[in-house]
Order: C-alpha cells, then sequence, then structure tokens
C-alpha cells in the first residue's frame, strides 16, 4: 500500500501544505538551532539573550495601523535578511556584539518558523505563508455551535 497522497496547494489561500510544509518547520528548528549555537559561541550573557529573544515580536504593533501595514513591519523583521546583515556586519567589523544580536534574532526566526509562525499576507494577521494561525486557523469560535437565526 502506497503513502497517502500529498494535500493539493491551495492557491487561493496561498500557504504551503504537506511535506513542503514539514521541511519548513524542520528547517526553521534548524535556523533555531544554528541560532542558539552561534550565540553559545560568542560568549555573550543568556541574560541578553533571554531579554531579546522576543524582541522582534514587538513589529506586531504595527498592526495597530492595519492589516496590511503590520504586515509589512511583521515581515521586515521575521525575514532572515536583516539577522543575515547584521551577522555579516559583525563578522566584517569584528564586532561580537552584533553577532549575538545577529543569533538571538535568527533564533527568533526560526522558533517562529518551527511552530507555524509564518510570513503575514497582508488580509489578516492570520494568514501566513505556513498556514492559518490563531482564530482564522480555528473559525469555530465559543457558541459557534448554537443555532443561528436565519
Amino acid at each position: 500500500m502506497g503513502a497517502a497522497p500529498e494535500p493539493a496547494p491551495d492557491p487561493a489561500s496561498g500557504t504551503v501544505r504537506g511535506t513542503p510544509a514539514v521541511l519548513l518547520r524542520l528547517e526553521g528548528l534548524a535556523v533555531l538551532a544554528g541560532g542558539v549555537l552561534a550565540y553559545a559561541t560568542l560568549g555573550q550573557s543568556w541574560w541578553l539573550f533571554a531579554l531579546l529573544f522576543l524582541a522582534p515580536d514587538l513589529a506586531m504593533a504595527g498592526y495597530l495601523a492595519g492589516p496590511a501595514t503590520g504586515a509589512r513591519l511583521y515581515n521586515g523583521v521575521h525575514t532572515h535578511i536583516g539577522p543575515a546583515l547584521l551577522a555579516a556586519a559583525g563578522y566584517l567589523l569584528a564586532d561580537p556584539w552584533l553577532g549575538a544580536l545577529a543569533a538571538i534574532w535568527f533564533a527568533h526566526n526560526g522558533l517562529d518558523r518551527a511552530l507555524g509562525y509564518g510570513l503575514k499576507y497582508p488580509d489578516a494577521f492570520g494568514h501566513t505563508h505556513l498556514g492559518m494561525i490563531g482564530k482564522a486557523a480555528n473559525p469555530r469560535k465559543v457558541g459557534a455551535d448554537r443555532p443561528t437565526a436565519d
């Protein structure tokens, strides 16, 4: 008996499903591990790591200006471009502080991806490239099982 077929991609939602989604989450786990290992080699305080680990999520404040602005800010901080540039600057300037910040940033982004928090689409916070999250993922809310008046 063969393996179950992959779920068909859902072009309307713009999300990745099936094996590619699993691979992207595993890739996030690898980025998290790499960030933590890189940080460990730089000899910085683990208090700094703990203090700054969730700092990239401050970009979610952009959602106060609406979903499109929120998505732009969130995505700008949650791609690997920023920490890669910061790591390169740390290397070129021989600055372990910049390298430590880059490692924390990579680790944060890796954890987000491993947990399924993907890059956001501008229509709603819960619409990500890795699937729907939050209330968008579970449209059934408290009281949803009650009949509605049609």
